[in-house]
């Protein structure tokens, strides 16, 4: 069972934060909502697995998302489908090498051809440095620096950005009965840990995300979907990621491939509650429903 004993008052949306360049590209949080489309280029995702293992697949992919507009293209060369009732026996870890083989030709190419800030979904230093050679401007870590410990060391040496998250146990053990004292509370502390080993190591440009379906209930998540503003005492920009994801059937009680409206009003309800990034499979209808979002949070001020 989870409680609350998290009970500092909400933390502001943090309009005040200050620009961030990132790759080609500024960006002012909290004067709109930015968009960061996924590309998994992997045979066993939970919702794309093997739509866009080929290189031409998945750059044409991610360049109809650019166009539909994403500010940032995340690509990854490796599942973290759990293991459960909703997924089965979950995504199995792949090699560097394949990790490699997989996304290197498809950044390579877009960082040719969009102009938007291509990120590199890994917990993998080896990875994570031949990516950001390649052309990448962020590390997506879903572990917070946490599986590898030279991972920050890896970004702050690249002047790159991280995504640091939150997971309970790795993508195997997440969704076994995952328990919470103080959600919040055990979260804000995780997520502040992995800011300063960020900080320690030189990573200047960090987004927290508090891991909506990574060690969480369906509960928890709804919970974290209505308290984003909590964590913006952190300092960072928030991300959050939603996308089709297995709590919104407990809602909607939709399939994975159709929860096109469920997960746009998990988009809306977070950019309410204070996110700056929503990552996302579905850009072109999550720009349209976040753009009245941003303009309902905007007149709330």
């Amino acid at each position: 069972m989870t409680t609350d004993r998290h009970d500092a008052p909400p933390s502001p949306a943090t309009a005040q934060l200050p620009p961030t360049q990132i790759g080609p590209r500024l960006f002012e949080w909290g004067i709109r909502t930015y968009v960061m489309g996924i590309i998994n280029v992997t045979p066993d995702s939970f919702s794309d697995g093997g739509e866009y293992v080929s290189v031409a697949k998945a750059v044409d992919h991610a360049l109809a998302m650019a166009e539909e507009g994403a500010d940032f293209i995340d690509v990854g060369g490796e599942s973290t489908r759990p293991k459960g009732a909703a997924y089965g026996e979950g995504a199995e870890p792949v090699g560097v090498q394949e990790e490699l083989d997989r996304v290197l030709p498809v950044i390579e190419a877009l960082v040719r051809q969009v102009s938007v800030p291509i990120s590199i979904d890994t917990y993998k230093s080896a990875v994570a440095s031949r990516a950001l050679a390649a052309g990448a401007s962020i590390v997506n870590d879903i572990s917070g620096f946490g599986f590898d410990p030279e991972m920050a060391g890896t970004v702050g040496r690249a002047g790159a950005t991280a995504v640091v998250m939150h997971i309970k146990g790795t993508p195997k053990t997440m969704q076994k009965d995952p328990a919470y004292l103080d959600l919040f509370g055990e979260i804000h502390a995780f997520l502040g840990k992995a800011v300063g080993t960020g900080e320690r190591h030189g990573v200047r440009q960090m987004l927290v995300d508090p891991g909506i379906g990574f060690g969480k209930t369906a509960a928890d998540n709804y919970r974290l979907l209505s308290g984003l503003s909590r964590f913006g005492d952190l300092g960072y920009p928030v991300l959050v990621g939603p996308s089709r994801k297995s709590f919104l059937a407990s809602a909607s009680g939709l399939p994975v491939h159709d929860r096109l409206e469920a997960s746009l009003a998990a988009a809306t309800s977070a950019v309410l509650s204070g996110a700056h990034v929503i990552r996302v499979h579905d850009v072109r209808e999550t720009r349209r429903a976040i753009s009245v979002a941003d303009a309902v949070r905007g007149a709330s001020r």
